[in-house]
């Protein structure tokens, strides 16, 4: 009797044979808790990036509560829901925005979508598989908190962003996710950038609360990558549905943002399998998805937890 074929493992043999023209410099952008402006950061650095003359697609990785469409002022026909259930292609699913950027929207108020199976990962996997584009690189707008998904991208990627406020809970938050990437998945490298700061002493003041912490308690390298000053322009952006690097590329934020997509490009195409697209969804597929509650988990708020 033949053997039955494990979905999962046929589809990354698939992936193995696949050979990307070069390879793909894939950020996993996220946060510790929600409202820290991690999407903007998203956004933003895509669209800087894109202004570089690099390929660049977003994807929308808070598959269950997405809204880069709705910061864009985007209305897609079809999401990453309708490409599981087979009713369109990821080729189906592309919008344009600023600059360009390729857009993979996910769907909002799913709870499926944030609880997705190894086969359903699978799915995923043969639907970037089959998508021909020629891409630089790949942004991932995760989720926030420490849910399933938000670790399976994180170590999908080959840097991970943690975006954080100056606020205690978002140190506090911030610093749960990364002991979990750390000491759970053996995360040795993130970059840190502040948001919504004052000005630049403000942004390294973060950072250094952050990496004290951090490098006294786990085996971690913490790298500052910069803050975003609090901009009404920024503001006013967002009200307007744009990204402020395109609406207002005048304006502090924007500088801020074009400064990033530079720290992003001096670090350096990853070399081999790990830095091809075939890696990102390879991890994708083989990573262990454990049933969730629908609402993401934010990492614990307690002050005890920043001395475990």
């Amino acid at each position: 009797m033949a053997k039955a074929q494990n979905p999962v493992l046929d589809q990354a043999d698939g992936l193995r044979r696949l050979k990307p023209p070069s390879p793909v410099r894939v950020i996993a952008v996220t946060s510790g808790k929600g409202g820290v402006g991690k999407t903007n950061v998203s956004v933003n650095l895509a669209v800087a990036m894109a202004g570089n003359g690099k390929q660049v697609m977003l994807l929308d990785g808070d598959l269950g509560l997405a809204n880069i469409d709705v910061m864009l002022g985007l209305q897609p026909s079809y999401n990453l829901a309708h490409v599981l259930e087979g009713k369109c292609r990821l080729e189906d699913t592309l919008m344009f925005g600023p600059n360009g950027v390729m857009i993979v929207p996910a769907s909002s108020g799913k709870r499926h979508m944030a609880e997705l199976s190894p086969v359903e990962h699978a799915g995923l996997v043969q639907a970037f598989s089959e998508l021909s584009r020629p891409l630089d690189v790949l942004i991932v707008d995760t989720a926030a908190g420490i849910a399933d998904s938000v670790i399976t991208f994180s170590q999908a990627s080959q840097e991970i962003i943690v975006v954080v406020t100056g606020d205690p809970t978002s140190l506090t938050d911030a610093y749960a996710l990364i002991k979990v990437l750390n000491r759970d998945h053996g995360i040795s490298r993130v970059q840190v950038l502040a948001n919504m700061v004052r000005d630049a002493g403000e942004a390294q003041s973060v950072y250094e609360s952050l990496r004290r912490v951090a490098e006294r308690f786990l085996d971690i390298t913490l790298s500052f990558v910069g803050g975003i000053p609090h901009d009404e322009w920024l503001k006013r952006a967002v009200r307007r549905q744009r990204a402020v690097v395109e609406a207002y590329p005048n304006c502090p934020a924007s500088e801020a943002f074009r400064q990033l997509a530079r720290k992003a490009d001096s670090w350096g195409m990853p070399a081999g399998a790990r830095g091809n697209l075939e890696f990102f969804v390879e991890r994708l597929v083989n990573a262990p998805v454990s049933p969730l509650p629908a609402a993401l988990l934010n990492g614990p708020s307690m002050a005890g937890a920043v001395l475990s």
